[in-house]
């Protein structure tokens, strides 16, 4: 099992999230994951919260081991070929240690209030698709022409390469079975998914279903999924077993409300067990 630490840039300031970080690059965990969002979601509405493409390419010159992620990059923020260009920049600066997480993007309030379109949620699970393939044309390929009815290539190409080929690996963040799960089952190298055990493990059979029925193998496909470090410490090993036993090979833990201390009470009490 692999264990990933969510920092969480609600209301933080660079100093304090490079503590986080090289605090998990030193602690042993897999990967670090911002989020992709311009204002905080919690607290108070004007404080900080830096922008996730940027740190990313920040993080990556002050950590030397984990890998480093956005969970997720909604698909309405930025066209694709301009986010497949930042995720290979940021693929050289971390020397290969970049994980591309996408999704349709759900902040309404948010698109509202910076002046960013949102459309309803059949539109952006298009261009969530179509987006994909752009990325992974563009990622991969010299004068790659594409033609959806969102986003279009018309004979581009990028360089460099990236560092990790083909491409990063590309995580999808979804819930929704009839729209999302199937692109998943279609488009992703991981899936990450909210959720009660066992609405996880239904998924987790549907996305199996779906997968063979695009004609890929589900084993190929990663699953995800968060893992709050608030709860007493037999909840947070009974999660993940019934994760690990549904086909989960990824957790993503929560930087705990009650801080640091337990942030490393978990590392020295529980990690070592899931990791194994």
């Amino acid at each position: 099992m692999r264990i990933g630490l969510d920092v969480a840039q609600h209301q933080l300031l660079w100093p304090e999230l490079v503590e986080r970080v090289q605090f998990a690059d030193g602690a042993g965990f897999d990967g670090a994951w911002v989020f992709d969002h311009f204002t905080p979601l919690y607290g108070y509405p004007n404080g900080p919260c830096l922008e996730g493409w940027t740190l990313l390419a920040g993080l990556a010159s002050v950590t030397s081991r984990i890998r480093l992620g956005v969970l997720v990059s909604g698909i309405t923020y930025r066209h694709p070929s301009i986010l497949a260009a930042e995720a290979i920049t940021v693929d050289h600066l971390s020397n290969g240690r970049l994980e591309i997480g996408m999704g349709a993007a759900w902040h309404q309030p948010e698109h509202e209030a910076l002046g960013v379109p949102f459309p309803p949620i059949k539109e952006r699970a298009e261009r969530l698709e179509e987006g994909v393939q752009v990325m992974r044309l563009l990622m991969t390929k010299d004068r790659a022409s594409f033609k959806g009815h969102h986003y279009r290539l018309d004979h581009a190409s990028y360089h460099p390469r990236p560092l990790q080929q083909p491409h990063p690996p590309i995580w999808i963040g979804a819930g929704g079975e009839q729209l999302m799960l199937p692109i998943v089952a279609r488009q992703a190298d991981a899936w990450h998914a909210f959720g009660s055990d066992e609405s996880l493990a239904r998924k987790s059979r549907l996305l199996d279903q779906l997968a063979e029925k695009a004609g890929r193998d589900p084993k190929t496909i990663l699953r995800s999924a968060s893992l709050s470090l608030s709860r007493p410490w037999d909840q947070v090993r009974r999660r993940a077993a019934q994760l690990r036993a549904a086909g989960f090979g990824y957790l993503i833990a929560e930087w705990p409300s009650e801080g640091k201390g337990r942030l490393e009470e978990f590392v020295d009490k529980v990690m070592p067990e899931l990791a194994a």
